[in-house]
């Protein structure tokens, strides 16, 4: 009698536990979040933007009390633990394991772009660490073998082209020139670009890879003029577009259609550079704030984010808002696990994929952490008089807003 009633209590207590929440200890007295910026280097600025809008989202729920996590039921206070990698891979890649195996951070943020992210993804799934990547977008960080990365903000660079392909092939434009920054994300693009309009018949007549650090296009220019081109596209970082953009407007040369990416998310920063008029009648992909989301069913609406981030003298960028953004995909996660632990913080984000608006659009990511609900539509900037330039979406028709002038005047 005596070991059936010591079997039904390890029964019962064997149910308990997988019934209810699996808690990791006792609750931390702070969420410490790490990550990495740039203060310098070619990432600087973009990096910046992206930490701002990070930072902003810890004083928001800190605000607030702490981030809700449902683990251990109650509010706990968020901590930012962050150093300077000035840019660099290597300092990069010792920093990001310096976060995991010295300061234990229970959540790890990469910092801007596929090139800081590209020595994360590997520390991150050796040490079986979750990474939420803002903006770090090269296909082969997401793989089947690797559950330890979601990308938060924008989707993988290879789809990145697709409305813009759609528009070339809907406007029967015959003669496509295009060049790329020899860089993954950049050729990602390229490639999708080039491979699609080849399967409309459109054989682009100009396709060739430069060095990333690129700072002159003035021969290049020549030699794309030399084919004759109906449309020139750019692929680059913000330096290569600001480079491309002077030296088209230096040489003298005019094409009837030119798109370069970097404009639709750091616009401020490249008409600063470049004027408005070097921008007039060109193409790019359009993020938010120039892309309004305000359907939303977690976090601030767009308007209501532009307006609590300018209120501390801060100007909004698309990689002010995907910093914000990535850190409301953790505060989802953190809300929705039923265990504080990094496979249950996984499980989470897969849970709630397909199913959340954010002001940065709809975020869905596939088995491996790709982005697969954020697409980029196509947006021509136009001359509004003594406002300098405005934006029109011209492609895809759901989102349109005006119609695509071509060729530019």
């Amino acid at each position: 009698m005596n070991r059936l009633k010591t079997l039904i209590v390890v029964m019962t207590a064997a149910v308990l536990a997988t019934s209810l929440p699996a808690f990791a200890g006792k609750a931390p007295k702070v969420i410490t979040v790490g990550t990495l910026y740039s203060s310098s280097g070619p990432f600087a600025t973009s990096s910046t933007s992206q930490f701002n809008g990070l930072k902003f989202w810890v004083s928001q729920v800190n605000k607030d009390g702490g981030v809700f996590v449902k683990a251990f039921n109650k509010k706990i206070p968020v901590k930012l633990t962050a150093y300077d990698d000035q840019s660099q891979t290597a300092t990069a890649g010792m920093l990001y394991n310096q976060l995991i195996t010295r300061d234990h951070v229970n959540m790890l943020v990469s910092d801007f772009g596929s090139v800081l992210t590209s020595v994360a993804v590997p520390i991150a799934k050796v040490h079986k660490v979750l990474l939420f990547d803002p903006t770090g977008t090269a296909a082969k960080f997401f793989t089947p073998d690797n559950q330890f990365v979601v990308l938060c903000s924008l989707p993988t660079s290879g789809k990145w082209p697709y409305a813009l392909a759609d528009f070339v092939i809907e406007k029967k434009i015959p003669r496509v020139a295009i060049v790329y920054s020899s860089n993954d994300f950049n050729q990602s693009q390229a490639v999708t670009l080039h491979d699609r309009l080849v399967k409309a018949g459109i054989n682009p007549v100009y396709y060739e890879a430069v060095p990333t650090g690129t700072s002159n296009y003035s021969v290049l220019l020549h030699s794309i003029a030399a084919t004759k081109p109906d449309a020139v596209i750019e692929f680059g970082f913000v330096p290569n577009d600001i480079a491309f953009l002077q030296g088209l407007q230096s040489s003298g040369l005019k094409f009837k259609m030119v798109f370069t990416i970097f404009s639709g998310q750091q616009l401020a920063l490249i008409k600063k550079n470049v004027g408005d008029k070097a921008l007039a009648y060109t193409y790019t992909y359009p993020t938010p704030p120039i892309l309004k989301y305000n359907d939303v069913n977690y976090g601030p609406t767009l308007d209501k984010f532009e307006q609590a981030y300018k209120a501390t003298g801060g100007k909004v960028d698309f990689l002010v808002v995907a910093g914000y953004n990535t850190g409301l995909i953790m505060q989802k996660a953190l809300e929705s696990a039923g265990s504080f632990d990094q496979t249950a913080l996984r499980k989470a984000v897969a849970d709630f994929s397909g199913k959340l608006k954010t002001m940065d659009g709809a975020f869905d990511v596939d088995a491996s952490g790709a982005q697969v609900g954020e697409m980029l539509p196509v947006g021509q900037f136009v001359p509004q008089g003594a406002n300098g330039v405005g934006m029109n979406i011209v492609y895809p028709q759901s989102l349109k807003t005006g119609d695509a002038i071509y060729p530019a005047p």
